[in-house]
């Protein structure tokens, strides 16, 4: 398979099939031949990333490391010519791995930044992840050197994040709009003027919910940046997304 995108996904599922949905439906085609080539690896038995990352086991974050490593290797020897891996706390493990990898990652969190710097220049943006991204600093860092001012939701209110992505989404269960509702006043009661859905299962509350603009998600921008990589088309902007109620 020539011109091959390599996706490392599993980390939910569900993230991975809307990721890849999103490749297909921002592509211009008229006939299949005209979509992106694209190899999935649905690592659903990956450890979780956010336990790894808490535990400060070395062992630990090292198993993880070494299995994303061994996905990256072999879709790189299968011909792929860039990476994208469906998962953001996982990209604590990519900037660990990205350099023994003869191919590109398209990086969901620097690609992330990029673009609220280049939508409100100067603003300030929510994080809104998990408890292992969180800690990692990633996004607070991305965002600061892209020129805006990251927030990070108070305690009781990252729990309300926490349960939407592990109590709804990774369980099987629709969104919980009451506590997403806690959630969006909190942010624009501080001022945030975005908010990055910063873990995938909150992209798939996005595509179920209709979100409005408010909520930037970093898994629609890297489809996006992935696309441009790898030279194919885009179909124009479709209609907003209705708000929800």
């Amino acid at each position: 398979m020539k011109n091959a995108l390599g996706i490392i996904g599993g980390m939910g599922p569900l993230a991975s099939e809307l990721f890849y949905r999103m490749l297909t439906e921002k592509t211009a085609a008229s006939s299949d031949q005209e979509h992106l080539n694209a190899i999935i690896f649905s690592h659903a038995d990956m450890p979780d990333r956010t336990s790894a990352i808490l535990s400060g086991d070395s062992e630990k974050i090292a198993h993880v490391r070494d299995l994303l490593l061994a996905d990256a290797l072999s879709l790189e020897s299968l011909g792929c010519r860039a990476l994208a891996v469906t998962c953001n706390t996982a990209h604590f493990f990519v900037d660990m791995i990205s350099s023994a990898v003869g191919i590109p990652f398209i990086h969901m969190i620097k690609e992330a930044a990029a673009e609220a710097a280049r939508l409100i220049p100067g603003g300030k943006v929510a994080i809104l992840a998990t408890d292992g991204t969180i800690s990692t600093g990633l996004y607070q860092k991305a965002l600061a050197e892209a020129g805006v001012v990251p927030f990070v939701p108070q305690p009781d209110v990252q729990a309300l994040v926490m349960h939407e992505i592990y109590d709804c989404i990774k369980a099987g269960r629709p969104a919980d709009r009451e506590s997403w509702a806690a959630i969006d006043r909190h942010l624009r009661e501080l001022g945030c003027q975005k908010a990055l859905l910063a873990c995938t299962e909150l992209s798939v509350i996005r595509a179920a919910e209709g979100l409005p603009d408010f909520y930037l998600d970093p898994m629609e921008i890297m489809a996006v940046r992935a696309l441009e990589f790898m030279g194919v088309a885009q179909a124009p902007l479709s209609a907003p997304a209705p708000s929800c109620p």
